[in-house]
């Protein structure tokens, strides 16, 4: 017998996806093992979804979607399903950066959550993350949906120079993901530059940090430690930090300058000749 563990909808969204999921199955008449031979996979994942010890992809949502035709109801619901198992300290930065109109970040260690590839997101949060990986993995790319909305915010990333050098996943990883940094270079929605070792001490000694400006609301300031993340309105921190980051514009690379470097980076760091694109930019 299958595991029928009753879900309170109201506990979490992930427990709200469970329970519609087997409420729109059993509506249409399928078992668990019927409906899974017709969006290709188990039925003891649709199970293991039904009763929240699975958190479903964005695939799966739109499979379901497709085989129950409930009108992109599990693909809408899927989005707050995964921003749920960021964590509970970051979700309210990742709920602002999805309405922002403008992204502008200083990163001092990583690329930017936004810009990262899977690979690379996967390394990065593999360092602490063992059981929930698949689903943090998720999650983080489930943010980078706003970078492909009809308007997109517009992102300007100041990466240190020492980011293209930490090899996160190995020379393969470190390969795609400064290839997806080099494809970015050229978007009107996005700028992205890069802080030489040779600017000395700059603006951002103190750690990476992000500001959000939107249409309608005040500007927020976003850094975080360790375990916890800060965000603010204070109108002097933005001011303050808004003047630090024209510093670091000033001072690092132009884009045409920034592209030439990680295409050298990533040729002699991690043994990849960059294709003609990637060279041209340059």
């Amino acid at each position: 017998m299958p595991n029928i563990r009753e879900l309170d909808p109201s506990a979490s969204p992930l427990d709200y996806f469970g329970s519609e999921l087997r409420r729109q199955r059993e509506a249409a008449g399928l078992r668990q093992g019927q409906l899974g031979d017709v969006i290709f996979c188990t039925g003891s994942l649709i199970g293991q979804v039904e009763t929240a010890h699975k958190v479903p992809t964005r695939e799966f949502a739109e499979r379901i979607d497709a085989a129950l035709m409930t009108d992109g109801a599990f693909s809408r619901l899927v989005g707050l399903v995964l921003r749920s198992q960021l964590p509970s300290w970051f979700q309210q930065y990742a709920e602002m950066e999805a309405r922002a109109e403008y992204i502008s970040t200083y990163q001092c260690q990583l690329v930017y959550g936004l810009l990262q590839t899977e690979a690379y997101a996967r390394a990065v949060l593999g360092v602490e993350q063992t059981s929930k990986l698949d689903e943090m993995v998720a999650a983080r790319m489930e943010r980078q949906r706003i970078l492909k909305r009809e308007h997109p915010p517009v992102v300007w990333t100041v990466l240190d120079e020492a980011v293209l050098y930490r090899a996160i996943g190995g020379k393969a990883v470190m390969r795609e993901q400064l290839t997806h940094l080099l494809g970015l270079f050229g978007q009107p929605w996005m700028e992205l530059q890069v802080l030489p070792f040779s600017a000395g001490e700059h603006a951002g000694m103190m750690g990476s940090f992000t500001l959000l400006r939107f249409d309608d609301d005040p500007a927020l300031h976003y850094n975080e430690s360790y375990d916890s993340g800060h965000m603010t309105a204070n109108p002097q921190v933005i001011r303050e930090r808004s003047v630090g980051y024209a510093r670091l514009q000033a001072e690092a690379l132009s884009p045409r300058e920034s592209a030439a470097l990680i295409a050298r980076v990533m040729e002699e760091r991690y043994g990849e000749q960059p294709g003609p694109d990637a060279r041209s930019v340059a």
